[in-house]
């Protein structure tokens, strides 16, 4: 029994999932990417579950999903403030 390995639409869809849980509980995009997340998740399970023949049917509606979490992601990048220059001025004399 040879296993095939995954398409890369597949692999990308698991590193986004990851990624979309990790987004701080503060963002507004980590709300609005915790319905895509399970849309995500379940494409993925799906796949899992199908017959290798059949997967490339199911692989176009993943991957429009995988281009909404990129979109999603660099959002919340974009969203994420430098530090503050103050919080540096601290510092501490070596012992």
């Amino acid at each position: 029994m040879t296993s095939q390995p995954e398409p890369g639409i597949l692999v990308t869809a698991r590193l986004l999932a990851v990624r979309m849980e990790r987004l701080s509980a503060d963002s507004l995009w980590a709300r609005r990417s915790s319905g895509l997340r399970g849309s995500l998740l379940r494409s993925i399970e799906e796949i899992d579950l199908t017959p290798p023949e059949k997967k490339d049917d199911l692989l176009p509606a993943l991957e429009k999903l995988n281009l909404r979490a990129f979109e999603i992601l660099t959002r919340a990048a974009q969203e994420i403030r430098p530090p503050r220059p103050e919080l540096n001025l601290i510092r501490r004399e070596p012992r």
